[in-house]
Parts: structure tokens; C-alpha cells; sequence
């Protein structure tokens, strides 16, 4: 691959060793320094605001990142997709069946901003605190960059030679639809994606602590077979402009606050697609709780598994969240135009009923647009890369119980998907059974524990050896 040898900061220094669990005693090379490497990614304020005028852009990470892979021995491509510092990082490593297709692991360098005076610990100090790692990205996603990189780095320097290629992508743009990132790599260089035929990405294989009806307590470990589609919506009213002492019954204010507020409200039909349902049958097996979509109190039965309901509720049926609106610029001066835009999460195969939905909703006086469409991806719980994640958390959990699940959000792999690729969400994490993982995401005090990263990271190994 083409070779952009960028300087950068001197590699971290490697934490001390700690033993580790399952089939290895004495911490890898890898386990030695992700905490480390976790730690100064979090330290580049890789901000991606949506605006490219506002966002930091990737670039110096990224170019931090080429530099700790050249130091390895790889051959690194560095690409800037589309804009100025949108920058993506490349490396392919060998492995011992060239005719098997490659897989692919990836993460993005970009983060949601974070406003530190909200913060208990700085979120861009990459600071150790309590047994967590800190800062803005700790769990989206630089922990799983951090896992992949200490593993790219440890494989390159021991000469180990996977059973297929592997390439490793570190990718921008991603927390505002990857326009300047993967979708923009997708269309332009499918060349970086030669022969890969599979891939592992973010928010999943992480662990859910269930109670069990005899007391005791099961971990499962979610793997992300499908994400919801996301599309964000631009709704619009146009009336007539006057002034603010008049009587207005055509009032674009008016208009939009009424579609907005019902749109807020509605609750769209219950659909239980492939992945809830085997989710849903599993998590009921362990705890004898009824998931029945029947159930006039199913919400009340997910709210029992705690802080991940938030995400599995979210699965159940589409959703339409407004976030923005715009109007006016005076006071006492009735506006000709209203405007707002909703998140909206679309099931597989909803998306015509939802627009129709919509309508209804809105009314005659308000026209909608698509600022993003991005769509559904979804794939089986089944097949060989299946199997090989979920060995790779045996070894590590004996007593460990993978299941699919679908996220209510997306990633990356909407734009691979459009290559062909299979996608799964793969970033391993033991997690405590109090921790509040789902409000970590873009939520303040942002944290990944250290053990939990290191566990991770056993767990990438024995699957990258094994895949």
C-alpha cells in the first residue's frame, strides 16, 4: 500500500504488565499498552460539531496513528476524504490465506464535542481516575482504536501471521454520518477495501449482567447484528409575516410548535424484527422474565435489565426526536418561515410507512426534507466470524453467553455495507454490572474501566488469531 511516513509524537510508554485471565498468564504486549494508548488518543480534541467551518478535523490524530503503526514495521496509507484534516489511516497486514477475503476492523478518530465545565475530570486529560480511563471518546470509540492499535502494533513487531488479511482503518468523520469519512472512502477509494469481505466495528460485544431466577447473575455479551436507519429531518412552515400586535391566525410559529409537539408525543406501532426477537428470547431465558410484544406492560419489563433498556426500547419501534428549531429575529415580528429538525430511527422495511406516518402528523401547512438519509443495515447471527467472536469471549468468560442485538443508532458500517461487506459491532468490554454504559454515550463524565480495556484486548487477540 502507499506509504505516507508522517511524523508524530514518540509512541507511549507501556504501562506496567498485569496478569492476565483465561488462556494467558502474563499480560501480551498489547494489554501492556492499551491503557496508555487509549489514554493520549483521548488527549487529541478530535471534536466533530457537524460543521466543517466549526470541526477540528482528524488529521493529527490520524497522523499520530499512521506514526505508532510505521513505528510497528507497517506501510501506512493516509488519506484526507473530501475536506481540509478529514483525514483516515490505512494499514493491511498479511495473513496466511491470501484466497480467504480480508477483514476489516475499524474506528473512527472523531468524538462528539464535550464542554469541560461540565466534566468531573477534564474530557480531553486522557486521565486515569478510580480504575476508569476518562474523557471524551473513552467509549466512543478510541477504546476500540486503542485495542486495535496495540494489537496491529504487537502483531506487526512478534511477526504473527493471522489466517486472512486484516486491515486496520482508523477512520473520520463518523459522529455526523461519515460525509468526510467512510461514506466518502466507499465512493471514491474502494481500493482501500480490496478484498475485504467482512468487518468489526463499534458497540458491541460488551457485557449485560442479568439476574437469574435463582439468584445468581449471567453475563451476556451483546454482538450487533443490525442498526436502525438514521434519517434527519428538516421540517418546514411558511405563512404570512406581520406585525406581533396583530390577530394571526396564519402563523408559521404556530404551524411548526403544533407538528413539532406531535411528533415529540407520538409513539409509532411495535415491529419486532430478527435481531430484538432472538435478543429478547434470549435475555427471557436467562432471567424467566415474559417478553411478550403482546404485553400492555412491555416497557415495564425491559426497564428491569436497567440502563440498556434505553437502547433495546428504542429497537421496538421507530422513533422521531425533534432537537432543533429556528425562527424569528425580532420580537414583535410574526416570522414568514418556521423551521425544526428531527432524529428520526427507522426500522428495517418501515420506511415508507413511517413517511406516510409522518404526514398524518404533520399536517397540510409544514414540508418535510431529508437532511440525512443513511440506511438500515442488518445481518444474521450465524457463520464462521460468529463463532470466532464468540470463542474469543469464552476464553476469556467461561461462563459468558453471546446474543445479537440491534443499535438504535449507526455507524460505519452503513457505508461498507455498500461494498458487499458483512458488519458486525465487535468492540469487546467486561463491564461492572452497575455502570450505566448506555448514558456514556455522548454523556458527560464519558469512562471506560481499565480492566475492561485490557480484558478487551485478550478477547480482540485470541479473534484476530482465530478468525
Amino acid at each position: 500500500m502507499t506509504s505516507d511516513r508522517n511524523s508524530g509524537p514518540n509512541p507511549p510508554t507501556p504501562a506496567a504488565s498485569a496478569s492476565g485471565s483465561g488462556e494467558q498468564a502474563v499480560a501480551s504486549q498489547a494489554e501492556s499498552e492499551v491503557v496508555d494508548l487509549v489514554c493520549r488518543l483521548i488527549q487529541f480534541d478530535t471534536s466533530n460539531t457537524g460543521d466543517p467551518a466549526t470541526t477540528k478535523g482528524e488529521r493529527e490524530c490520524a497522523e499520530w496513528v499512521a506514526a505508532q503503526l510505521q513505528e510497528a514495521g507497517y506501510e501506512t496509507t493516509l488519506v484526507e476524504s473530501g475536506a481540509p484534516g478529514r483525514a483516515n489511516v490505512f494499514a493491511r497486514l498479511a495473513g496466511a490465506d491470501p484466497a480467504r477475503g480480508a477483514l476489516l476492523i475499524h474506528g473512527h478518530l472523531d468524538v462528539v464535542p464535550a464542554e469541560p465545565a461540565d466534566w468531573s475530570v477534564h474530557p480531553f486529560a486522557g486521565a486515569i481516575e478510580d480504575d476508569y480511563v476518562w474523557g471524551r471518546g473513552a467509549i466512543d470509540m478510541k477504546d476500540m482504536v486503542g485495542m486495535t492499535l496495540a494489537l496491529a502494533r504487537q502483531f506487526k513487531r512478534e511477526g504473527i501471521v493471522p489466517p486472512r488479511d486484516l486491515v486496520f482503518a482508523f477512520l473520520a468523520d463518523e459522529e455526523a454520518g461519515g460525509k468526510y469519512g467512510s461514506h466518502w472512502l466507499v465512493d471514491n477509494r474502494p481500493d482501500l477495501f480490496e478484498g475485504v469481505t467482512e468487518a468489526v466495528g463499534e458497540v458491541g460485544g460488551f457485557s449485560l449482567t442479568v439476574p437469574r431466577p435463582d439468584g445468581s447473575e449471567r453475563r451476556l455479551y451483546l454482538l450487533e447484528t443490525a442498526e436502525k436507519g438514521i434519517a434527519w429531518m428538516k421540517l418546514t412552515a411558511k405563512a404570512r409575516a406581520g406585525h406581533g400586535s396583530f390577530l394571526h391566525e396564519d402563523n408559521a410559529v404556530t404551524y411548526l410548535a403544533e407538528a413539532v409537539a406531535k411528533l415529540g408525543r407520538h409513539q409509532f406501532p411495535l415491529v419486532l424484527t430478527e435481531s430484538v426477537a432472538q435478543f429478547l428470547g434470549a435475555v427471557g431465558e436467562e432471567t424467566g422474565l415474559d417478553f411478550d410484544p403482546a404485553s400492555p406492560d412491555l416497557d415495564g419489563t425491559l426497564a428491569k435489565l436497567g440502563s440498556i433498556a434505553r437502547i433495546i426500547g428504542a429497537t421496538l419501534r421507530d422513533t422521531a426526536n425533534p432537537t432543533m428549531l429556528r425562527a424569528g429575529y425580532k420580537a414583535n415580528v410574526i416570522p414568514q418561515t418556521a423551521e425544526a429538525v428531527v432524529d428520526c430511527r427507522v426500522l428495517p422495511g418501515r420506511l415508507a410507512a413511517f413517511e406516510r406516518e409522518v404526514d398524518e402528523l404533520i399536517g397540510p401547512h409544514v414540508e418535510r426534507e431529508w437532511v440525512t438519509k443513511l440506511d438500515t443495515y442488518e445481518t444474521t447471527f450465524d457463520g464462521d466470524l460468529v463463532d470466532a467472536m464468540n470463542e474469543a469471549l469464552l476464553s476469556q468468560d467461561p461462563e459468558a453467553r453471546t446474543v445479537p442485538y440491534m443499535l438504535s443508532g449507526g455507524t460505519d458500517a452503513k457505508a461498507l455495507a455498500k461494498l458487499g461487506i458483512r458488519c458486525f459491532g465487535f468492540a469487546p468490554l467486561r463491564l461492572p454490572p452497575d455502570l450505566d454504559f448506555a448514558a456514556l454515550f455522548h454523556g458527560v463524565d464519558e469512562r471506560v474501566p481499565v480492566d475492561a480495556l485490557r480484558f478487551g484486548t485478550r478477547v480482540l487477540e485470541h479473534f484476530l488469531r482465530n478468525c
